[in-house]
Order: C-alpha cells, then sequence, then structure tokens
C-alpha cells in the first residue's frame, strides 16, 4: 500500500508545494526547478522497487490557479507477477484556472504473468493545461517471447468544470490481454511490442496542431496516429498513439512532442530530467 497528496500553489514567481503528505510505499523527493519558469518538478519514487500481486498506489495530486508542475518518477514502473490479485494505482487531479501539469513518467514494464490496472482521473478548468506520456512495454521472459504478461489495463477519464457542471470530455481506455489473443497481431499492435501515449488538453489545440504534431512523428521508426476531443468550454483534447519495438524510440518521439508544446506556448527549453 502506498499514499501520497500533492498541493501545489504559486508564491510569486514560483510554484510550490503547499501540502505534501505520504504514506507506505511511495514518496517524492525534494522539489527542483529546470529553468527560470517558475514551474516546480517533483520525483515520485517508490522504495520497494516494482509493484506486486494485491499492491494498491493512490496519488492525489491538486495544481492550483496559475501553478505549474512537472511530475516524474525515479525509474521505470516493474510490475512483477501477481499471482492472485492485480497490482493497481489510482491517481487524482485536480487543476485551477490558468494551471499546468506536464505528467512524464518513465515507461511501464510488464513482467511475465503480471496483470496491472491504472485509473487517472482528471478534473480541470477551460483554461488548464494538461500533457500526459505513458510508454508501455513488455518486460523479459525466459523463453523470449515478448506478451507473457496477463493484463495491463489503463483508464483515463478527463473532466472539464465549466459555470454550469463537470463535462466528460475524454475516456480513454486501453486494454491489452494477451492470454485471450493474438495481440501482436493485424488490427491490435501490429507487429510492434510497444506502445506510447501522449494525451494533451489545452484551449489552442485543434487540427493544425494534430497535423503538425503528425508530421513531426514521422521520421521515427514508429507507428502513429492522432485524434480529437470534442471541445468544452473552449478546450479541445488531443490522444497520440505510437507503436513500435523500442522504448527509447518512444521516449524520444514522445518527448520531441512534449518539446513542440513546451517552447511554443510556454517559452520552455526541451525537457531534460538529468536521472542518470
Amino acid at each position: 500500500m502506498g499514499e501520497l497528496e500533492l498541493r501545489v500553489a504559486l508564491r510569486g514567481q514560483r510554484s510550490v508545494a503547499t501540502h505534501q503528505y505520504h504514506r507506505g510505499a511511495l514518496r517524492v523527493l525534494r522539489p527542483h526547478y529546470l529553468d527560470d519558469s517558475g514551474q516546480v518538478c517533483y520525483v515520485v519514487v517508490n522504495p520497494g522497487g516494482a509493484y506486486l500481486g494485491a499492491d494498491l498506489f493512490l496519488l492525489d495530486v491538486e495544481v492550483g490557479d496559475s501553478a505549474s508542475l512537472l511530475l516524474t518518477t525515479q525509474s521505470a514502473t516493474k510490475v512483477y507477477r501477481t499471482p492472485g490479485s492485480f497490482a493497481e494505482q489510482r491517481m487524482a487531479v485536480r487543476l485551477g484556472e490558468g494551471a499546468r501539469l506536464e505528467l512524464m513518467p518513465d515507461q511501464l514494464i510488464a513482467y511475465r504473468e503480471a496483470s496491472y490496472r491504472q485509473r487517472t482521473s482528471v478534473t480541470l478548468r477551460p483554461s488548464s493545461c494538461l500533457v500526459v506520456a505513458e510508454v508501455v512495454t513488455p518486460g523479459w521472459s525466459p523463453d523470449g517471447a515478448v506478451f507473457r504478461y496477463e493484463e495491463v489495463r489503463l483508464r483515463n477519464e478527463i473532466r472539464v468544470e465549466t459555470g454550469t457542471g463537470t463535462e466528460l470530455l475524454a475516456l480513454d481506455n486501453l486494454l491489452i490481454r494477451p492470454p485471450l489473443g493474438d495481440v501482436a497481431g493485424l488490427g491490435f499492435m501490429e507487429g510492434f511490442s510497444h506502445l506510447g501515449s501522449l494525451v494533451v488538453v489545452d484551449p489552442r489545440v485543434d487540427q493544425a496542431l494534430a497535423d503538425e504534431l503528425h508530421q513531426l512523428t514521422q521520421p521515427f521508426d514508429a507507428r502513429t496516429g492522432l485524434s480529437l476531443t470534442r471541445t468544452i468550454g473552449g478546450t479541445t483534447g488531443l490522444v497520440l498513439r505510437s507503436l513500435s519495438n523500442s522504448t527509447e524510440e518512444l521516449n524520444r518521439l514522445l518527448g520531441a512532442c512534449a518539446n513542440l508544446l513546451r517552447e511554443r506556448w510556454f517559452g520552455q527549453g526541451p525537457l531534460d530530467l538529468r536521472k542518470h
């Protein structure tokens, strides 16, 4: 069991934590600032090093009005064998007016006989900015096969809070169950083993941006598609999916897209988390 609560607010020219709480197998390292933009960066740590059967991790994150948070992980999320029950992570996120969250974790690695479920619920304002990246990779198995895990389920719910209530903007549900069929085949993973996703919600998202990001992904050794959500309260979502056989290639692809947004919208340089 692990619990983590983090509240971030704008104080002067910098975003700072106004509340931190952790219990069990979750915590954050000390805050740091990668540039002079005032955006605060926190690194989530799981001292246990991996997720096992029946593990439950709860994260609650709030970014206040005009504050900016970059949230990442110390290393890859490893899910080992989960006999008896799945490992699970539930994350609740709330973004205020003009708030910004970049959620950029390292890759999720599902090993042989692993079952993992992740649910992320986001409530934001029409003026908020959300960028979420995710890479799913199969772990090593004795026979060398790439799809030996039982299940990976990633569910993102994004809601927009307006003056008339809260409306669902996007429900993104990814479910991979290798024992039930040939997930590597046509119509699913298309012969690839690794999957990357990028979710962006911002008032500046439109078809022109989707077309530009699609062109940006073309030089990479990956197959990529993009789609737009409907518009609620003046804000729109974008979902990018990319298939590849390389974690590094997907990280570079998603990083290139995120960096374009960082530079254009916020005048920041490329993301450099300096973990190694």
